[in-house]
């Protein structure tokens, strides 16, 4: 990767199974270090530690803030980490 300043991952691990997506994550945080970051994911399991997250919709930015704040605000972002928390409870029997 050339030395950028800025760095941009559109799903970077999107078609990754979970244990694959963590090997990735950890190669990038080693390569992304004080660099600023954009990441464009679906998946919670990209964001995990960003300093700000922003919610887009239809092209304009409809929530900003830290997971903290964003789930707070009970908007969006919070109903989707909901969303991923019970997906994550399904099992197949």
């Amino acid at each position: 990767m050339k030395d950028a300043k800025i760095v941009i991952l559109d799903e970077a691990s999107a078609a990754t199974d979970v244990n694959n997506e963590y090997q990735i994550q950890k190669a990038f945080a080693n390569l992304i270090a004080n660099k600023t970051v954009i990441i464009i994911a679906h998946r919670l399991s990209s964001i995990k530690g960003v300093d700000e997250i922003l919610v887009i919709d239809k092209g304009a930015i409809v929530e900003r803030g830290s997971d903290q704040e964003l789930t707070v605000a009970a908007g969006r972002y919070k109903h989707f980490k909901e969303l991923y928390a019970s997906a994550n409870e399904w099992r197949v029997s």
